[in-house]
């Protein structure tokens, strides 16, 4: 199956994992790239760059395929070096990063200087043209279904599947609620080039 994600990606299938903090590992990164999808290790979840870039760096000894990292900018009054997170993302030859949290803008230069894909999730029609403004190749429109974000339209996919497809012009994956082939389609046909898939990948034998 060929989509605008499989195309920019580089993957089999138009699914990427989501990037789950403590679940994110190495093992299920690359157990996902190599069955075709998009593996993504969730940076935050090493308490380090350097810590992350082992974990990069393991991730590729397990997979030759392409993979992500999940980065997650937190409203904190100590940020993380993500300077330093998106120098061991570079310098682990990582070529999509899955931005989350509050807008990757002032990390945009420096994710597109090392020639890196950003996709940004958002969870309104709204964040999604600004994510196209500032330059994200493509966004992760997450619906209500889906777990773990800050969102507080309580829109559902139904909604806003169809209203991103009608206002975007970059590619757009569907998250929430996303378990199986009929999801996938479903998804497909409300306009998404491919899914984010999450919760469901914690059901394998690969997710701690």
């Amino acid at each position: 199956m060929k989509t605008a994600i499989t195309e920019m990606l580089g993957i089999e299938h138009p699914i990427v994992q989501g990037g789950m903090h403590y679940v994110g590992f190495a093992e299920l990164a690359a157990a996902v790239s190599n069955a075709g999808g998009l593996g993504i290790i969730t940076g935050l979840t090493q308490r380090t760059p350097e810590l992350l870039a082992k974990e990069i760096a393991r991730c590729r000894d397990m997979t030759d395929k392409p993979f992500g990292v999940n980065l997650t900018f937190l409203p904190t009054f100590t940020a993380p070096p993500y300077p330093e997170y998106i120098a061991a993302i570079k310098e682990g030859g990582v070529r999509v990063v899955e931005t989350a949290g509050r807008s990757p803008e002032q990390y945009m230069p420096a994710l597109k200087a090392a020639g890196i894909k950003v996709i940004h999730k958002c969870t309104s029609v709204r964040h999604s043209l600004k994510a196209q403004q500032i330059g994200c190749d493509a966004v992760s429109v997450d619906g209500f279904e889906c777990g773990g974000h800050p969102g507080e339209d309580d829109m559902p996919n139904m909604i806003l599947l169809p209203r991103a497809a009608d206002e975007l012009t970059i590619p757009f994956i569907a998250s929430g609620g996303i378990a199986d082939g009929r999801s996938r389609v479903a998804a497909l046909a409300l306009g998404a080039a491919g899914v984010n898939m999450g919760t469901r990948f914690i059901a394998t034998k690969e997710a701690p």
